[in-house]
């Protein structure tokens, strides 16, 4: 329906363009005719801000424009009126039955109903949740696993291919310390001062002492090295497992080791090969013995050492490697998002795309998850001193924690209240929508019972207040859903969601699927069994969004 009313004014404007200048039309199309939804529904169904956005190009008044517009589009089929506000704002009002086939159109569209096409060319690899193999993933990651993998699923639906990349921080003094302390723990040994504490790391002692029954007889070196591999497997098993029950998949584990290794037939390795690229884009110098990396160029505050006049290759060498990798790999934008103690990353990560030859403001984004906190969550017993994902799923629920994360705005911090996310109200918001879904459910099996179906289809029957707002909400998805992907937040989907299970509620208090008692089952019943069909198929669409299942009972 907005695709024919756009082209419809489009159709009025190109048409007027003409006869006041000709050749005026050329260039038009629908890019310039932008539709959205008056705030207030007194004002119609939609909104356009045309007349305002060419008027001076075609040197006209802005509100002759516009009304002489608002003429024309009121004589189109389907068009109830159409009226000119302030300095040439056209609003539309819709007849009933134009209104009322959005219904029909959702139930048909079904899961597609809210695909877009807005990022359709895109080839996106999207890192985010990223975390070091040596224990299991807490609150933080949890926050930015339920965020990215929205982000993602909005990406999808709005024609973006996308690879959900997670970074196996493998490589470093982090793991050899975790190799030494599950040794320890091998050996009936206190873990070392600096190494890692927790009855998970006791648990990886005697796994790694099962899986390799010989393991203390090996001379020490061999020890932490066959001790630390068993190890960062079963850990990294640990958090594949927790996220695929968070409901979050990756499409790619990519391993920060395979930077540094060296090809099996020779040859540099991936952070040597990055060196050399980028001193060919002519963003190196040596200085001191050191290899640097002139990101002043691009707006970092510093340049960045790669190559210590050591020899030691820096962490920013590993960021360029696998930055390179990705490119090479045919992703032309990356999307990372990072935690809240990264922000000293965005400006890096910018730099490292202008220094690879890319453009920083297109070809790369740096989005920050900041902190997160919930009320009464406790330590993890297994690891002391965090609070793990495991816990708070099996504590809240994965449905309620997924969509409650996803609900604001990832740049904020979050303080959640575990009380309100348990109950089963209206308070809770994810009960709240997901009880609107299931509601409707519930409607369509009483219809079927009552002999009630879809074999009928009326719209203009739809023509109460709540059936007129109900229907304008859902018409917004596919705009909501594109606006969403385009922003990189998922908060706008859980919002509008509530929206519309309010509006449901609303129209069900009102209206009847059912006739009253002996009554005859009458076309406006079949007709309001669309209506909410499509409020069900847009609130199950809209929750898959958000990693958040829809449940037909509750």
């Amino acid at each position: 329906m907005t695709q024919a009313l756009t082209a419809a004014l489009l159709a009025v404007i190109t048409s007027l363009a003409e006869e006041l200048r000709p050749g005026a039309s050329e260039g038009l199309s629908v890019a310039d005719i932008v539709l959205g939804r008056p705030k207030s529904r007194d004002h119609g169904d939609w909104a356009s801000n045309a007349a305002l956005k060419l008027a001076k190009n075609l040197g006209v008044n802005p509100r002759e424009f516009a009304v002489e517009i608002a003429k024309r589009l009121g004589e189109a089929p389907g068009i109830a009126s159409v009226e000119v506000a302030g300095p040439g704002f056209i609003n539309i009002r819709l007849d009933t039955a134009a209104a009322g086939t959005a219904a029909k159109m959702i139930v048909e569209a079904g899961g597609a109903f809210g695909l877009n096409d807005s990022q359709r060319g895109r080839t996106i690899n999207f890192e985010f949740v990223s975390a070091n193999p040596t224990g299991p993933l807490h609150i933080g990651h949890t926050r930015w696993a339920a965020v990215g993998d929205s982000i993602a699923r909005l990406l999808i639906a709005s024609g973006a291919t996308v690879t959900r990349e997670f970074y196996v921080n493998d490589a470093g003094v982090q793991m050899e310390r975790f190799g030494r302390s599950v040794m320890a723990k091998a050996k009936g040994e206190r873990a070392p001062k600096d190494g890692y504490a927790g009855t998970y790391i006791d648990d990886l002692g005697r796994r790694v002492v099962e899986a390799k029954p010989g393991l203390l007889d090996l001379d020490p070196a061999e020890q932490l090295t066959v001790a630390g591999n068993l190890a960062y497997e079963f850990q990294l098993s640990e958090i594949q497992a927790s996220l695929a029950h968070f409901n979050v998949p990756f499409d790619v584990w990519f391993s920060e080791r395979t930077l540094h290794a060296q090809p099996a037939g020779g040859g540099p390795s991936l952070v040597d090969e990055a060196v050399d690229r980028l001193r060919a884009q002519g963003h190196v110098f040596d200085d001191e013995g050191a290899v640097w990396v002139r990101t002043t160029d691009f707006g970092d505050d510093k340049d960045r050492v790669i190559r210590r006049s050591n020899g030691e290759y820096t962490y920013f060498a590993a960021d360029a490697a696998y930055y390179l990798n990705k490119g090479d790999r045919g992703f032309a934008h990356k999307i990372y998002l990072l935690g809240a103690d990264h922000h000293g990353y965005v400006h890096r990560l910018k730099a490292l795309a202008g220094a690879a030859g890319d453009d920083p403001e297109k070809d790369i984004e740096v989005l920050i998850g900041q902190l997160v906190s919930i009320n009464g969550a406790r330590l993890s017993k297994r690891a002391g001193n965090i609070i793990e994902l495991d816990d708070l799923r099996d504590w809240i629920g994965t449905d309620a924690l997924r969509y409650s994360l996803a609900r604001y705005p990832a740049d904020s911090p979050l303080t959640l209240d575990p009380e309100i996310l348990r109950k089963r109200t209206n308070d809770n918001p994810v009960f709240y929508v997901q009880y609107a879904h299931a509601r409707t459910h519930n409607v369509a099996r009483n219809a079927a019972a009552s002999g009630v179906d879809r074999s009928e289809f009326a719209p203009e029957l739809l023509d109460h207040e709540t059936e007129s707002a109900l229907l304008g909400a859902l018409q917004e998805f596919p705009r909501v859903v594109a606006h969403a992907a385009g922003v990189r937040e998922p908060h706008r989907v859980a919002r509008y969601l509530e929206e519309i299970a309010g509006l449901y509620h609303r129209w069900y208090d009102n209206r009847r699927v059912i006739p009253l008692g002996d009554a005859p089952v009458e076309a406006v019943h079949r007709t309001r069994l669309w209506l909410n069909d499509a409020t069900g198929q847009v609130l199950r669409n809209g929750l898959d969004l958000l990693g958040v299942d829809a449940p037909e009972r509750m």
